[in-house]
């Protein structure tokens, strides 16, 4: 079976020190190098970028008296509004700089990569590696695994209760045998993880331990 790697956001400001640090973040590194460099486990290897517009509708600062993880309504979905992150081309929106290089490295050795961009839209916010939470815009990365020929994925990243969900939900409602590898992501919420893998394992996706 054809199998792709997705390594969700692993980005600075996903990281310590960033404008959205995920708790424990930096611990899905070294267990993401050793999934790539796994001797051609995968036939190929996607990273996923938020890459936001400075204006993008999901900061709080754009909003008049909307403070940081507040919940309202952004163009008629639900939305949390997050502290300013990810924004295109600064500092925080880069790839970890040990993934960016092993990227490289193995894109060097003839191994297939591919680097998806999502949140470019600045009146949607984007979790999934697919579509927008409107899914009103496609990634292109559905078209992506089948001109490779993939029949299942194992997602990877940051953050679980978010993005690593929303990816991993639509790679199984498009038919991909898709599993999580828990080893390999963390939760904005850790006290919430539980209760993601049962929703993800009630939906049909693998969630290995």
């Amino acid at each position: 079976m054809t199998r792709a790697l997705i390594v969700v956001d692993v980005q600075y400001d996903f990281l310590p020190g960033g404008s959205l640090a995920v708790a424990d973040g930096e611990a899905v590194i070294p267990v993401v190098i050793d999934l790539i460099n796994g001797g051609g486990r995968y036939e190929l290897i996607v990273a996923t970028q938020d890459w936001h517009p400075p204006d993008h509708g999901s900061f709080a600062s754009v909003h008049e008296g909307v403070k940081p993880f507040d919940i309202g309504d952004l163009n008629g979905l639900e939305q949390v509004f997050w502290p300013d992150h990810c924004v295109q081309g600064e500092h925080g929106a880069r790839l970890h700089e040990t993934l960016l290089e092993t990227l490289v490295s193995i894109t060097e050795r003839g191994s297939r990569t591919l680097i998806i961009k999502k949140g470019r839209h600045q009146s949607v916010d984007s979790y999934s590696a697919f579509f927008d939470n409107a899914r009103e815009h496609d990634t292109g990365l559905h078209k992506a695994l089948q001109s490779y020929g993939i029949e299942a994925v194992d997602v990877v990243g940051l953050a679980l209760d978010y993005c690593v969900k929303f990816t991993a939900l639509d790679a199984a409602s498009l038919g991909y045998r898709t599993r999580v590898l828990l080893s390999g992501t963390r939760a904005v919420d850790p006290a919430a993880a539980d209760a993601i893998v049962g929703e993800l394992e009630a939906a049909g996706v693998m969630c290995s331990r």
